[in-house]
């Protein structure tokens, strides 16, 4: 194949995976008047995604917000004013490193096991025995897994946001000299806000990890639903799963905060 032609046809399965991927939210987004029905299954796919990936959320946090103190801390020290730590830590990981660490976890446990689950149906010819008894795939199978996520991702996220900049703390008091009690003080004037319910930083990290949650889950689920092949196709189904989420939550990432932050 000349390079013309393999680029073409790059750009075309691309396309069509986009194409795949984005039809699939818009079903699924239809089939929400059925979700009274898979209550139960998007509940125990909630649980088994908070439990599966909250160990490790919370370890990856603590240590992400002492590394981001400590390194923050090193170059404040220089200039004497290690008391706005507890400020940047909080923005930080509110903004940005709550939501990510989340999301970039969700989508190596939670993503891989749902693109390995609805793959090996696909493979097996369950998705076509669900067609045969006229269920829709999408109410059945994608819409609880869709909205369990949805829930969790941000839940999640908050669990991160409150354990990293505790991690941080302890390495303020510990390494930098700056007291528990002014580190929260701090943390807690840079979160403070009197105009709306929510401070700006927390509610732009939570609308942050709804949208990870969610690309997570439909590009997890499409990327089963097109598995073929066997055992190979699941394995490759599971890759293009994690490896397309986590591509998504960078540029979902930086959409949200030009949105909110320089849209203004």
């Amino acid at each position: 194949m000349n390079p013309f032609s393999f680029t073409g046809t790059a750009l075309r399965s691309r396309i069509d995976s986009a194409g795949f991927v984005v039809d699939l939210l818009v079903r699924t987004v239809t089939s929400l008047p059925y979700l009274g029905r898979r209550r139960r299954f998007a509940l125990d796919m909630a649980f088994n995604a908070g439990v599966r990936a909250l160990p490790v959320t919370m370890i990856v946090a603590a240590f992400a917000g002492a590394i981001l103190a400590m390194q923050t801390g090193i170059e404040l020290r220089r200039f004497g004013d290690t008391g706005v730590l507890g400020t940047i830590t909080a923005l930080s990981m509110c903004r940005e490193m709550g939501p990510f660490i989340t999301g970039v976890i969700l989508a190596a446990t939670v993503g891989s096991s749902m693109a390995a689950e609805v793959g090996t149906m696909k493979v097996s010819d369950e998705i076509s025995a669900l067609e045969v008894m006229s269920v829709d795939p999408v109410n059945y199978l994608v819409l609880p897994r869709v909205v369990a996520l949805a829930i969790m991702c941000p839940t999640l996220t908050a669990l991160s946001n409150l354990v990293g900049i505790f991690g941080g703390s302890i390495i303020a008091q510990q390494n930098l000299g700056v007291s528990q009690s002014r580190f929260w003080m701090s943390a807690q004037d840079a979160l403070t806000s009197s105009a709306m319910l929510l401070p700006k930083e927390l509610y732009v990290g939570l609308f942050k990890a709804l949208i990870f949650g969610i690309a997570i889950s439909v590009v997890s689920c499409a990327a089963g639903l097109r598995a073929t092949g066997g055992a190979l196709g699941v394995g490759l189904a599971v890759q293009t799963a994690v490896r397309n989420s986590v591509l998504l939550i960078i540029v979902l990432g930086f959409i949200v905060t030009w949105f909110f932050y320089f849209l203004e």
